[in-house]
């Protein structure tokens, strides 16, 4: 990366400093568990922090550094960590068992709560978001008689196997930008997946209308995240998912709407905002209030296929009684229209700070937000697709922000360059203004001429 400029080399020192303990868990788990880390999106230089506690709007490190946490879990904890109202419904259900093999007798008022607040005709519960998107690709499949599937290039889906085509490749294996490549995300993805996937530029209509052209009776679905979340944030125009919504329909394509992210964003999703209502969703991460859930849910016609002799679909630990009664008190009693239009003000203040902040020190950015979240690139340009990411995100910069704001009691975001933010409901204006400040000075820092890697050499 090069030499660091003296104010960003006096923060990673400090951040060293500072966690000092998380250094030494490192050097102990890395012996056990590769890269010491459990999942590869954890990894991080020069060494993961590792955290303890979590409360509120809070989270505690292993040195025991108290931050306002933005990252909450990638977006699940938008309830905030350990609410009050969740605790007591947890432990009384702790108490009564966590699991029964047996479906279990509230699940109905969960379906139900699900489908009229996310607009779906029925339900199936698993445990992960990863789940919810490979049933519904099953099911599209099921459906339609036909095995391809279109996915953006860019676009995160979970960590199986048709999800990991070309989600994060470097510029030169990520193809033409109408025709981006079909790239495996990493060593050990099928060949079989890879044959099934097709691969469209997200936000691009065309790239889309030539690919259903040359497979016009192949392809089951298109699934997209309809605010793509894993190259910072990217809103496609209304236009687009309009257009995805005739394309499907005039070819018999089911529209599938990722919306693990989105779900916690909006209290009605992402169809509140586009006015397109896709034929299957998937949901997961918030709607649990940080324990384990997820649902893909659609139209009756399509859901009724699933079953016994029809399309598969099973898990131990599916609709257990934690994740159910979990789910239930944060949808219906936690996760109101008016605390998450309260955590979307909050957002919309640190939004104008950012931009603000970062206009008054000169320094290059773009700040993109949508509902609770926000993301901001490093950048002079606008950041529509993955390729525009991988040319003009400045990851430098982005390293020094997040090591900066760390030393400052803030986790700005979740521990990437290509993440956002999120504000939960336990957040509070004084969380605003503490991390207002911060900003301002590692915004000074910033004016450094940081060396930067590009996304390019980095993968």
């Amino acid at each position: 990366m090069g030499e660091l400029p003296p104010l960003t080399k006096k923060e990673v020192e400090k951040w060293r400093e500072r966690t000092g303990k998380s250094k030494e868990i490192f050097k102990l788990t890395k012996k056990y568990i590769p890269f010491g880390v459990n999942s590869n999106y954890r990894a991080w230089e020069p060494y993961p922090p590792y955290f303890t506690k979590a409360k509120g709007s809070r989270i505690w490190d292993a040195d025991g550094n108290e931050y306002i946490d933005y990252n909450l879990a990638f977006g699940v904890a938008v309830a905030g960590h350990s609410h009050p109202r969740l605790l007591e419904v947890i432990e009384e259900r702790v108490r009564n068992g966590t699991i029964l093999g047996f479906e279990y007798e509230k699940v109905y008022q969960l379906a139900e709560i699900i489908s009229k607040r996310f607009n779906v005709d029925m339900v199936r519960f698993q445990s992960t978001g990863l789940e919810a998107t490979l049933h519904a690709l099953r099911i599209a499949r099921g459906c339609t008689g036909r095995s391809k599937i279109i996915k953006f290039l860019g676009n995160y889906h979970g960590s199986h196997d048709f999800g990991l085509v070309a989600t994060k490749p470097n510029i030169y294996a990520a193809g033409w930008v109408k025709r981006p490549a079909k790239v495996p995300s990493g060593l050990g993805v099928s060949e079989g997946a890879l044959s099934e996937v097709l691969v469209a530029q997200y936000g691009d209509l065309e790239s889309v209308e030539m690919i259903v052209r040359e497979n016009p009776d192949d392809v089951a679905a298109i699934i997209l995240e309809p605010v793509a979340m894993n190259m910072g944030m990217v809103i496609p125009s209304k236009e687009f998912m309009k257009g995805l919504r005739r394309i499907c329909d005039e070819y018999g394509i089911i529209l599938v709407f990722d919306e693990v992210k989105t779900s916690g964003k909006l209290y009605h999703g992402a169809e509140e905002y586009f006015n397109v209502k896709p034929d299957i969703k998937t949901f997961a991460k918030a709607i649990g209030g940080g324990y384990p859930i997820s649902a893909v849910g659609g139209k009756k016609e399509l859901m009724e296929y699933v079953g016994p002799g029809l399309i598969p679909h099973a898990g131990t630990f599916n609709t257990n009684p934690l994740a159910v009664d979990a789910a239930i008190v944060t949808l219906d009693e936690i996760l109101t229209k008016d605390a998450l239009d309260r955590s979307i003000r909050y957002n919309e203040e640190l939004v104008k700070a950012y931009k603000d902040i970062m206009s008054d020190e000169g320094v290059p950015h773009r700040i993109v937000y949508f509902g609770n979240s926000g993301t901001i690139f490093f950048s002079d340009h606008d950041i529509n697709t993955w390729h525009d990411f991988l040319k003009y995100q400045r990851v430098g910069m982005w390293w020094a922000y997040f090591i900066g704001m760390m030393n400052r009691g803030v986790v700005a975001t979740a521990p990437g360059y290509d993440e956002q933010w999120t504000v939960s409901v336990q957040h509070t204006e004084e969380d605003i203004e503490i991390t207002i400040e911060a900003l301002k000075d590692v915004a000074k820092i910033l004016k450094e001429p940081i060396p930067d890697f590009r996304i390019i050499e980095a993968f």
